[in-house]
Parts: C-alpha cells; sequence; structure tokens
C-alpha cells in the first residue's frame, strides 16, 4: 500500500514539472518571455495559420515548434490561450513564396501563410512566424524561423500590454534625408512607435521625450549648440542611431556626367564621436562582393544594348551572426559607404562590428574621383578584408562638453558622464534611402535591376529597437537551435532500405530481448 502511495506521489509530482533536457535549450522559455506572460491579466487567444497535412516536413516541424512554445506559454498563465477557426479576412495576410529543394533537387516555390494572431483587451497583433532570409536554403530559413519564434512571440505580447507609444525622432536642420528618401523605415518604425521630425533649437532638454534620436545623413555641419544638446541627450540616458557619410560626393553629378569627385567630410562630428570610442575614416570602401548596375555598351543610344557590370561602390555587406541586431538577417545594400574604427583602446564600451564588407574589398583614400565610364575591375587590387561600415557601441561614456565651455551659457549644468546607454554608427547614409517608381515607394534595400529584397530594413529597424529596448527582448534574437539536416536526395534514394530497417529492427531487438529474458529465467529456476 505504501509503495502504491508513493508511486501516485511521484506521478503527480512528474506530472507538474517539465525538464528540458536538449542541448540547446530549444524548449526553455526565458525569464523576459516569462515575465511578460505573467502580465496578461486577461484571456489572449493565438490563432496559428500555419496548418494543414499537406505541408512538408520543415513546415510541419515549425508549426510544431509554434504549439510547443504557445504550450509552455500557457502552462505559466492560462489567460493565454490557443484557438482555431478561419482565417481572418479583415487582416488581408498575403502568403509568402518560400524558394526550397524539392527530393530530386529541383528549385520550387511554396505559397504559406506563416502567421499567428494575437488578441488581447480588443487589441490584435500578426506574429509573422517564417525568417524567409536571402542566400539561405529553406532548411536554414526554417531552423533560423524556430531560432526567433520566442522573440517574435515576446515581442508581439510586449507590444500588446503596451499602454502607451515610445516616440523615436529624425533630426532636421543640417540637410539630413528627407522625409521621402526614408519614408518606408519611417513606415515600418511606425509600428512599433510614434516617429517624429524637427530641429533642435536651444533647449538642452528637447530629446529627452524620446527613446531614441536618429541623425541620417546631414549634409551641413551641426553648431556647437546642436552637439551639446545630443550629448547632454546621450549623458542622461539617450540612444543615437548616427548615419554619417565621411566623403562629400554629388550623386546629381554622377547621374548626369557620370562622374563626381569625392572630399572628405565630418559634418563637425568626427571630434565628438572620437570622444566616444569611434571613428569614421574619410575612404570609401570598394567590394568585389557589389551590387550590378546596367550599363550602355552599344556605343549607340539608339540601340539601348544595357549589360550588367559589377558596381563596387555599392557593397553588399556581411552581417554579424554575434549581434541581436543582424543575427539572421539577408546581406545588406549599401552604397558609397566608409570605414568605421573603434578608438580609445580600453574605456569599457562594449563595440560589435555588425556590418562590414567582403574578404575582397579596398579602400580609396580622397580626395578621390569617381567615372561610370570605367568600371574595369582589377582583382588584385582587392586585399582587404572585412571593413567595418557600422558598430554598435554599449556602456558609459564621457561627455565631450567635459572641461568645456557650455554654448548655452552657465545656466545649464554641464552632465560629464553618461549612464549606461547605447549608440549605433554607420558610416554610410545611402543605406537608408528608399527608391520611388511611379510615385510608389519601394522597400529600402530593394533593388530594381536585380530584383532582389536586400536585409536593409531589418537592419535599421533591429538598430533602433536594439537601442530602445529596456527590457532583453533582443537578447531573445540570439537564441540557437542546432540545425541538423538529412541528405534529402539519398535519403529518398535509400528509403526503402531505411523503411525495412525500421520495421525489421524494433521486431528483432524485441525478439531476441524476449530470447535473453526467457533463457535467464530458465537457468534462474531450472532444478
Amino acid at each position: 500500500m505504501l509503495s502504491c502511495l508513493h508511486i501516485l506521489l511521484v506521478s503527480l509530482l512528474l506530472n507538474g514539472l517539465r525538464w528540458d533536457l536538449t542541448a540547446d535549450r530549444r524548449y526553455t522559455i526565458s525569464p523576459v518571455t516569462d515575465s511578460l506572460v505573467e502580465q496578461l491579466d486577461a484571456p489572449m487567444q493565438v490563432q496559428v495559420l500555419l496548418d494543414g497535412k499537406q505541408m512538408n516536413v520543415g513546415f510541419q516541424r515549425l508549426n510544431q515548434a509554434t504549439m510547443d512554445l504557445l504550450d509552455e506559454l500557457e502552462n505559466r498563465n492560462g489567460n493565454c490561450r490557443v484557438i482555431s477557426g478561419e482565417m481572418p479576412t479583415n487582416l488581408d495576410l498575403q502568403p509568402i513564396v518560400v524558394h526550397e529543394r524539392s527530393r530530386d533537387g529541383q528549385m520550387v516555390q511554396t505559397p504559406v501563410y506563416p502567421y499567428a494572431v494575437l488578441k488581447y483587451k480588443g487589441r490584435l497583433r500578426v506574429v509573422n512566424l517564417l525568417q524567409n532570409t536571402l542566400g539561405k536554403s529553406g532548411e536554414e530559413n526554417l531552423n533560423s524561423s524556430i531560432e526567433s519564434l520566442e522573440y517574435r512571440f515576446a515581442e508581439a505580447i510586449n507590444g500588446l500590454l503596451q499602454t502607451q507609444t515610445d516616440r523615436v525622432a529624425f533630426l532636421e536642420g543640417h540637410g539630413e534625408l528627407t522625409e521621402r528618401e526614408v519614408y518606408d523605415w519611417s513606415k515600418e518604425l511606425s509600428r512599433y512607435f510614434r516617429v517624429d521630425r524637427g530641429v533642435l533649437g536651444t533647449d538642452a532638454t528637447v530629446l529627452d521625450a524620446y527613446k531614441a534620436v536618429i541623425i541620417a545623413g546631414p549634409s551641413e555641419a551641426l553648431s556647437d549648440t546642436d552637439k551639446f544638446i545630443i550629448d547632454q541627450y546621450i549623458m542622461r540616458g539617450g540612444r543615437v542611431m548616427w548615419l554619417l557619410d565621411g566623403v562629400r560626393f554629388s550623386e546629381n553629378m554622377l547621374q548626369s556626367n557620370g562622374l563626381t569627385p569625392v572630399i572628405a567630410e565630418d559634418w563637425n562630428t568626427r571630434d565628438m564621436l572620437f570622444r566616444y570610442g569611434i571613428r569614421i575614416n574619410p575612404v570609401l570602401v570598394q567590394d568585389l562582393q557589389c551590387k550590378m548596375v546596367p550599363v550602355e555598351v552599344s556605343g549607340s543610344r539608339t540601340e539601348g544594348q544595357f549589360q550588367p557590370m559589377p558596381w563596387t561602390f555599392a557593397p553588399l555587406l556581411l552581417t554579424s551572426e554575434e549581434s541581436p541586431i543582424t543575427k539572421n538577417i539577408a546581406q545588406v545594400s549599401g552604397v558609397m559607404m566608409g570605414e568605421v574604427e573603434a578608438v580609445g583602446g580600453e574605456d569599457g564600451i562594449d563595440k560589435q562590428v555588425l556590418l562590414a564588407t567582403s574578404d575582397a574589398s579596398r579602400k580609396i583614400g580622397v580626395p578621390a574621383e569617381i567615372n561610370l565610364t570605367d568600371l574595369t575591375v582589377h582583382p588584385e587590387y582587392f586585399q582587404l578584408q572585412y571593413i567595418p561600415v557600422a558598430v554598435s557601441l554599449e556602456g558609459v561614456f564621457p561627455s565631450f562638453f567635459t572641461h568645456r565651455l557650455s554654448p548655452l551659457g552657465n545656466s545649464t549644468p554641464t552632465l560629464t558622464q553618461s549612464e549606461k546607454t547605447k549608440q549605433v554608427v554607420v558610416a554610410g547614409s545611402q543605406i537608408a534611402v528608399n527608391e520611388w517608381q511611379q510615385n510608389e515607394p519601394l522597400p529600402v534595400g530593394f533593388d530594381r535591376y536585380m530584383k532582389t529584397q536586400f536585409g536593409n530594413r531589418d537592419f535599421l529597424t533591429n538598430s533602433i529597437l536594439w537601442l530602445t529596448d529596456e527590457h532583453g527582448l533582443m537578447a531573445l534574437r540570439n537564441k540557437h537551435v542546432q540545425l541538423r539536416l538529412l541528405n534529402d536526395r539519398r535519403s529518398y534514394q535509400l528509403r526503402q532500405t531505411i523503411q525495412i530497417i525500421s520495421l525489421v529492427a524494433p521486431i528483432a531487438i524485441l525478439a531476441l530481448t524476449g530470447g535473453v529474458v526467457i533463457t535467464v529465467r530458465r537457468k534462474k529456476y531450472q532444478r
């Protein structure tokens, strides 16, 4: 009787406990997500649209991973409930075409609806379950999707719990990129923030209402007053994203005349950034891994014969898998990029390279001239590797105005050291510019000639999300799930052998085990 009672108690105890015995902890919910789920004080309905028996094994695995995650969330708070039903018609969800390789090696296109719809207190969020990154195989994209599931759901839950919208600002007044030029990025940011634009003026606290400030491509020097306001905003814990061109060139001259002079320019920011431990060098980078551009080769404008040529001043930048900003995003398309260099030595500031050129790059010093009539590439000149063009900074920063007079007078106290905060520095502003076609904006990073969407929008938006993240949500993007792939073609060729082994082996093992047990029992009880 006592033994049965012990078994019952142990069974009840084990029924309420779960252990994640996987090496990559794929079923472990982070404390950040756990905290968000605990804040749900009303039912949150989750409808997963990625469903169906006709899905291939990869999508079935993604669907199962999604349901496993939601099951864990429901166990932590019963207010999280998975519901079924028809696809909502008022959301206008578009299928995503996934390119993958079939068993016979052919490339196929599969339209899927990889979405989950979250409803909470009358508010609604749509979670895109699929990470479809350019250059990765279908299996790798599905694995990346599983890695990012917890982040995507945690981000959506956090958005549903927010009662007010945070604000970010694009600075104006120095010839920065116009609202039209960054329309697509601004539209994407508006999903998370209220996006404002404006000049600084003379109020030292004018930026305090903003979670992050964006300085995108100034073409005029910042005044000392503007620098002071930005510096003191950083000292109070403000976050800044700098997109600065280390050189000056004329895009209009390049388009109309086919050439432009290039000269060094720092927009009166070099000394300030140097104080923060970073420097944008006055160089242009070239990369053999670059975009293609159409070039007239017929010799007669009437024939209109164009040939694709590599434009080495438009590098396809590598993304870091170590940073939550750039993990699992596609290559980023850059134009006229410079070099970012860390300075200051052991200053206690964590500096991570976000974007870099390939292993076949070079740097051009200025002054120089760019001529579109000569696109000849000499590979022997491209001997440099992984030139950094974008860096994240995190730590405690010294003020640029330490031991300097305040431009606003002695009535405004000067903070000499910041709270722990973050910055992102990008050596090139064209990375954020979207093109327009027939008076419609194209997605930033979309190349009309190559008909390819690069990862610019993800990089830019993730940078702002990382800057404004105070709960550690972005760290969930670094979750790693080990990819264990089968050779589809070989497994298909050996399918009959595998089926036979799978059928016969268990029976053989069972028969062998039974025979051993019977033999042992006979010997034990034999008289």
